[in-house]
Parts: C-alpha cells; sequence; structure tokens
C-alpha cells in the first residue's frame, strides 16, 4: 500500500491531496488490525476445503496483484516524457492490461479480485466485510472516472463499463 501511495499517485500534482496519504493509511492500517486479529485468534477456524481452498484462492490473489500491479505500470506510463496531453489508457501486449478492452478502472477490478481471493482464502466473515466496504468505494471511484473519460473523449470506447467487465 505504501509503494503505491509513494509511486503511483502523484500527491500535489493535481490527482491526490497530501493529506489523503494520512486517511488512507489510517483507513487501511485500521482495517488490517482488525482483520489480523480475527485471522490471528486462537479460536479462528481454517477454511472449509483445507490447503486447497487456501492455495487456490492464493492463486487467484497473486495473479490480481499482478494485474494490479500491470494496470498500475500502465497508468503511470500514459503520459510519458513529461506530456501534457491527455489521453485514455487502452490495453497493451501485457495480458493483464487487456480488461481495458471492458472496463475503465481495472486497477479496482484487480483489487477487488485480490480482496475477493483474501476472502476465500481466510474464509473470515470481517475480511469478507472489508471486501463488501472496498467494493463500494471503488465502485464510486471507478464510475466517477469512467464518467469522466466518456465525457473528456470522444472516441472513448463504448463497450467499457465502470469496474466489473460488461456489467457494471
Amino acid at each position: 500500500m505504501l509503494i503505491e501511495t509513494i509511486f503511483v499517485h502523484r500527491f500535489s500534482h493535481g490527482t491526490m491531496p497530501l493529506r489523503t496519504i494520512f486517511k488512507n493509511c489510517a483507513y487501511y492500517w485500521g482495517f488490517s488490525a482488525w482483520l489480523a486479529y480475527y485471522i490471528n485468534h486462537p479460536l479462528y477456524t481454517p477454511p472449509s476445503y483445507g490447503e486447497l481452498q487456501v492455495n487456490y484462492a492464493l492463486v487467484l490473489f497473486v495473479m490480481c496483484e499482478l494485474g494490479n500491479f500491470s494496470i498500475h505500470w500502465t497508468l503511470n506510463n500514459l503520459r510519458g516524457d513529461g506530456s501534457k496531453s491527455r489521453k485514455f489508457p487502452v490495453p497493451t501486449k501485457n495480458p493483464f492490461t487487456w480488461l481495458f478492452f471492458f472496463v475503465s478502472c481495472p486497477n479496482y477490478t484487480y483489487e477487488l479480485g485480490a480482496w475477493v481471493s483474501f476472502s476465500v482464502m481466510t474464509q473470515c466473515l470481517p475480511v469478507a466485510l472489508y471486501t463488501l466496504l472496498g467494493f463500494i468505494q471503488m465502485t464510486i471511484w471507478a464510475r466517477g472516472k469512467h464518467r469522466a473519460y466518456s465525457r473528456e473523449f470522444k472516441n472513448y470506447p463504448s463497450l467499457r463499463v465502470a469496474i466489473i467487465p460488461l456489467i457494471l
């Protein structure tokens, strides 16, 4: 989270105010402490399907994290060489960026996938609640970004939706 905050979000450069870093850290660290309490509690019950469930969810989690990194890398390189021209993101040769064919904010899609897989991996109700709250917030952000892209770019792909391919 801190690496993303430092290298992806451009604080005080027009995309996010610097004070937001403190709010983000409090939110993520607070929830992390709450989730860690339940996951590490002596009465924690392992997932119903044991290691099989954990391993499949872990593979999905890693894939979603790689996808999220790929999207952030693509977004970070969108303006190359200090250009001031604005353009919308498009898929690259990297298969993880192909979600740009369907959604405006695949970074949120991948983040949601990572949290869903973590919820499955831990089979812990507070993790699922956190995932739901995160999904609601990311949907709000994704819809706003999608609307902004649609208004700003006349040639914006009409097939794209905000966060969930072909649905939302």
